[in-house]
């Protein structure tokens, strides 16, 4: 009697993390919904292509609730991959999946993570001395970051204060997500593909080419973003 052995396709599996940006729920869902589409007008695309994990802590009472939040969402163009504080019996398998175990960071490697913004007792100044390559995202939203580096395209920096980098900014800076219009970005050579201030932004196209590769210092006034030489 022989046996024959029969080996299938080989598959691999391998664990790894990502990092979220977590929306955090409230009620009512119409008043949370008008100030997240004000949001929405002062920074447009900010949702683009972004990790997004919808946080509804107990504001779901019911499955037509949690459908609600998800379409008025979709809508927005927000993406969800994920739900948090809802009870499973509400989740379908049409709707994303409830994840656990999710920590807060302050700095992320690899997405964008951004809480909901809060004012803390005392600033945290983050201060990283490397470069920031594409692809990679630093978040401090408790106060002002700085790099001593470049900052390649494709990587990005939110910063609660201000942003200063010793070096080329050549992806996203994103200052101002905490303390407001006070904060303002610094950079020894300028060639950014976003700069925003208090969700007041310019992307690449609407960044004069007499400021390319030069120092300067970005900062609002009157509700306009504004790039000056230093």
């Amino acid at each position: 009697m022989s046996t024959i052995s029969q080996t299938g396709p080989s598959i691999r599996f391998r664990g790894r993390s990502f990092m979220a940006m977590t929306l955090v729920a409230d009620v009512p869902i119409e008043a949370w919904l008008a100030n997240f589409d004000v949001w929405l007008q002062r920074s447009p695309g900010f949702f683009n292509g972004r990790t997004v994990v919808l946080d509804l802590a107990d504001t779901a009472q019911n499955k037509a609730g949690v459908e609600r939040w998800i379409s008025e969402l979709a809508t927005r163009g927000v993406r969800l991959i994920g739900l948090e504080g809802v009870r499973p019996s509400l989740v379908d398998a049409g709707m994303p999946p409830i994840l656990r175990g999710g920590r807060d960071a302050t700095l992320v490697i690899e997405d964008v993570a951004a809480p909901a913004p809060r004012k803390p007792a005392e600033p945290v100044n983050l201060i990283i001395e490397r470069r920031v390559r594409s692809g990679q995202s630093v978040v401090c939203l408790e106060g002002d970051v700085t790099i001593i580096g470049s900052v390649g395209a494709g990587a990005e920096i939110i910063a609660g204060g201000s942003i200063h980098v010793y070096g080329t900014l050549a992806g996203r800076a994103i200052a101002g997500a905490t303390f407001g219009a006070a904060a303002q970005i610094f950079c020894t050579s300028l060639d950014a593909e976003l700069l925003a201030v208090d969700g007041t932004y310019r992307t690449a196209e609407d960044i004069d080419d007499a400021f390319r590769g030069k120092a300067v210092r970005v900062s609002t006034a009157d509700a306009a973003l504004q790039i000056t030489a230093l």
